[in-house]
């Protein structure tokens, strides 16, 4: 979350004196995307989040749907290549769409589905670009993962020892650093590369 805080802040921040106007607005439209885009999950999650918790959270279920993903994106992919995408700026992304995006992060509900993976492959199938796919799938992980992070620490409890506290604080640093890392990496390798090479790695 905080990786692609940093990485996409004045794209992120509707408050910025640099920013016109109209792409203040724009910058506000845009989080009510991600809002939008969000409901789904957040309602199903809250829902049934223990019971799909319950059933699906085993080696099988895990095992199925990281080769299920590996081959969709192939598919997908090889499906993509014969169209031109009609959604290549995030201004572009409708709010139906936008919604619609948030249907195929539902799936990610079930363990051993990517929960980028799902949006991503969302996107391309209702028309968005690789880099519109990609971004607005960062932009959705910051309310969605912040709740879901929030949500577990809630059930957790906050009586943390002193060693627990410093293990996951060392984690979100690293974290934090190989995300930057890899969002980096990530955006500059689809501007000329498909997502083919993720399929055959899951």
């Amino acid at each position: 979350i905080l990786a692609v805080v940093v990485l996409y802040f004045h794209k992120l921040n509707p408050f910025s004196r640099k920013k016109t106007p109209t792409e203040r607005r724009d910058t506000f439209t845009l989080w009510g995307k991600v809002i939008v885009s969000c409901l789904p999950a957040a309602v199903i999650g809250l829902l049934f989040d223990d019971m799909i918790e319950s059933i699906f959270f085993n080696y099988v279920t895990v095992s199925i749907m990281l080769i299920l993903y590996g081959v969709l994106f192939i598919l997908v992919e090889n499906w993509n290549k014969r169209r031109r995408p009609k959604v290549r700026t995030l201004s572009n992304l409708s709010y139906r769409t936008a919604f619609c995006i948030g249907l195929f992060q539902v799936l990610a509900l079930i363990p051993g589905t990517s929960r980028s993976g799902a949006t991503i492959l969302g996107g391309i199938l209702l028309g968005a670009s690789r880099t519109v796919s990609a971004e607005f799938t960062f932009f959705l992980a910051i309310p969605v993962m912040l709740g879901a992070s929030l949500l577990r620490l809630v059930r957790f409890g906050f009586a943390f020892t002193a060693a627990e506290l410093v293990l996951l604080l060392v984690g979100m640093l690293v974290a934090f650093i190989v995300s930057i890392l890899v969002i980096r990496f990530l955006m500059s390798y689809i501007k000329k590369h498909d997502f083919k090479v993720f399929g055959w790695y899951r």
